[in-house]
């Protein structure tokens, strides 16, 4: 049974939020993802248990999803802690510029944080007494990274590799490449000597190769129709949007196809304008069905998940 180094502990969230990793030394403590902004005070209270009298010194995002970084704000105004992004978010960040960061486009939200420094591809960082390597993870995200700390082979892989898949290909749905990106990610970590995967969503895992042999027919298959890949993100945001409010009327979930351009672009991919509310219906039916996530009550939608 391969087990993780003392020095870290894994929050595994639920559906709203990524998973949150505490790296703890004698010297500093430290965070990597913060989860979404509906979970800050529960993100803040799992910190605080763990690190009793302690106080949190660093923040650091793999990448600037509001699953990944909706936690900053809190955290921030709870402690004085520096806070480490990808360095090509940088400027994005420091002018908080809303039509390069994602919230708006996935009609999710993020209160403005801060960012004190950054993480660059190629550099290492220390945290909980280990060595990490700073890895490129493009695909799911452009500027998305990874931790890989190779003395105890552990990888941090955010959403680049779930046991089960990997996130959204977000860059496909604006006509911009991400298969190829995210097909050279995996290869990237199957050149690496991996015994655990800790993953932005999920329980961590040791049985890398097969999740890499998933992921690789996942990628596979979405290129060969990119309509995948935008269905496939549709439903991914109006789930998410459902747990977030918990309930709400069909007609507000189809004006978001018209309000968040990334939720835009995925439909004009499916479907005409004149038949987004019957593409909405057909997706929200399809996860009722079979004990799903969501349950339809006449024209209000709501999700069966607590």
């Amino acid at each position: 049974m391969i087990s993780l180094p003392p020095s870290i502990r894994v929050f595994e969230r639920g559906w709203l939020s990524s998973n949150n990793v505490l790296l703890v030394d004698d010297r500093r403590t430290a965070l990597i993802d913060t989860g979404y902004a509906t979970h800050a005070p529960q993100t803040v209270a799992l910190v605080r248990h763990a690190l009793g009298a302690r106080t949190l010194d660093c923040i650091v995002n793999t990448h600037l999803h509001s699953d990944h970084c909706g936690g900053n704000a809190l955290l921030q105004h709870t402690w004085p802690c520096e806070t480490l992004i990808p360095a090509a978010e940088a400027d994005t960040v420091r002018r908080w510029d809303e039509t390069r960061l994602t919230f708006r486009a996935t009609g999710q939200f993020c209160e403005r944080f801060s960012a004190t420094g950054s993480l660059t591809p190629g550099t290492h960082i220390e945290l909980g007494a280990l060595d990490w390597h700073v890895l490129a993870a493009p695909g799911h995200d452009p500027h998305s990274l990874m931790l890989y700390c190779a003395d105890e082979r552990v990888l941090i892989s955010a959403d680049a590799l779930w046991e089960n898949g990997f996130g959204v290909i977000f860059p496909e749905l604006d006509g911009e490449s991400g298969f190829a990106e995210q097909h050279a990610v995996l290869e990237s970590i199957a050149s690496l000597d991996v015994a655990m995967v800790i993953p932005g969503h999920g329980a961590p895992f040791a049985n890398v190769q097969p999740a890499l042999e998933r992921a690789f027919s996942r990628v596979a298959w979405l290129r060969a129709d990119p309509a995948r890949n935008a269905r496939n993100a549709l439903k991914v945001l109006l789930v998410f949007r459902l747990l977030d409010v918990r309930s709400t009327h069909f007609d507000a979930l189809t004006d978001m196809l018209e309000n968040a351009s990334a939720m835009r672009a995925a439909a004009t991919r499916l479907a005409p304008r004149r038949a987004w509310p019957a593409l909405v219906r057909q997706i929200i039916e399809d996860l009722a069905r079979r004990d799903g996530p969501l349950r339809i009550d006449g024209e209000q939608v709501s999700t069966r998940i607590t």
